[in-house]
């Protein structure tokens, strides 16, 4: 399938804290703003999209069950297929893979992807942490809110004290992503946190969940994401900066080892980046820019060895030797990624390291942009399953050239 789609608009809304001021928008004026910045990046109107795809993504906020059918009501448009996502934060690149299926189907020509949330207008049991069916029963209820696991930092917290148990891995070398990223954000308008810090700053941060401090953890905003992807033909008579679909690979439900004893260390990268390289045709050396899901700096680190830049328990060194800005030998989360930029909903913060990518290829990052770049690895990680990190591990490799 490589080479056969096209990424040819994006959307990103403005995101919200919620402080006094600021707008207090519904997750479907969010999707419609989004939607809207897409559709005019594309040059494109609603109606082109009647009888056509419109990918929809699960948000907490969501107020029925046939989510994706009222969105396309709410929209205003008639697709001839809905597609469907709630992979957490692989759900962005999910519906790519679907989109282009159709695609290369003859299904569909193109189709609107869209996702927005509002978590933290749900009311909660604490600040940024919805009532989620998922806080509330089963496993993460049974074996871990009785021992005060109250959330994704608690729960990766664990991971990474496995992690530092097996391998070496310093502070200030996760603390250079946190500081890398902020970075990024100051030169990025729509970051939630746009003032720097240094190393120190981080390293003085609160511990939050030993060994995860607050600079480690991921601001929730309220906010909204699109895209629009198309055949390869159609693109061409769209835009003359297409971003093509040049691989991807996708694992669910990842077990590294033994399903007892599996090792936790590892994520469902190591099967679906290969698969994307592979379908691409690229090395790692072809790759101009990595944007990770990067909800904790110790994720962006296991995604960097799952993928194949270093080895296994090589991340912190790899970091370390590394130069991670934008004008860098190896630019990370380039937009900020979520870490200062927000996540907008636990489903939708997987749209940002696709869009940011698709931004960079087409040149259109103004002074942050990557100098020359035509290749872009882009990941979706989504989900929290017990004692494993990452339910949906998604791999997408993008180019300027199908």
């Amino acid at each position: 399938m490589r080479g056969k789609v096209a990424i040819v608009g994006y959307g990103r809304t403005p995101y919200s804290r919620l402080k006094p001021g600021e707008p207090v928008l519904t997750v479907d004026e969010y999707i419609a703003w989004a939607a809207d910045l897409a559709l005019q990046k594309a040059g494109m109107t609603k109606s082109d999209f009647d009888g056509q795809g419109l990918g929809v993504s699960h948000a907490e906020a969501a107020h029925t069950v046939n989510w994706s059918a009222a969105t396309a009501e709410n929209l205003g448009i008639s697709p001839a297929a809905l597609i469907r996502a709630d992979q957490g934060g692989s759900s962005a690149t999910s519906m790519l893979i679907r989109a282009a299926a159709l695609i290369e189907a003859g299904i569909i020509d193109r189709a609107l992807i869209v996702g927005a949330d509002t978590p933290l207008s749900i009311p909660s049991a604490a600040p940024g942490l919805p009532l989620s069916p998922e806080r509330t029963r089963g496993v993460y209820w049974d074996f871990q809110g009785p021992f005060g696991v109250m959330g994704a930092t608690a729960q990766f917290a664990l991971i990474l004290q496995r992690y530092m148990n097996q391998y070496e891995v310093t502070p200030e070398q996760l603390g250079k992503v946190a500081v890398t990223n902020r970075f990024h954000a100051s030169l990025h308008p729509g970051a939630i946190y746009r003032k720097p810090f240094t190393l120190d700053d981080y390293l003085a941060s609160r511990m939050l969940s030993d060994p995860i401090r607050l600079f480690d953890c991921v601001p929730i905003v309220n906010g909204g994401v699109a895209y629009i992807v198309t055949s390869a033909e159609t693109a061409k008579t769209i835009t003359d900066r297409p971003v093509y679909v040049r691989g991807f690979g996708e694992a669910n439900n990842f077990y590294s080892g033994s399903r007892t004893h599996p090792d936790v260390t590892v994520t469902g990268f190591s099967v679906s980046a290969p698969k994307a390289m592979a379908m691409a045709g690229v090395t790692h050396e072809d790759i101009d820019l990595f944007e990770p899901y990067d909800d904790y700096p110790f994720i962006t680190m296991m995604t960097i060895e799952d993928w194949g830049f270093c080895k296994k328990g090589e991340g912190g060194r790899f970091i370390e030797e590394h130069d991670l800005r934008f004008d860098g030998d190896f630019p990370v989360s380039t937009d900020g990624g979520q870490l200062s930029g927000g996540q907008p909903g636990g489903a939708n913060g997987g749209f940002m390291p696709l869009v940011e990518a698709v931004e960079q290829l087409r040149g259109d990052a103004g002074e942050r942009q990557v100098k020359d770049a035509t290749i872009g690895g882009v990941c979706g990680f989504g989900g929290i399953p017990y004692g494993r990190p990452g339910r949906s591990c998604i791999s997408v490799v993008l180019g300027t050239e199908a």
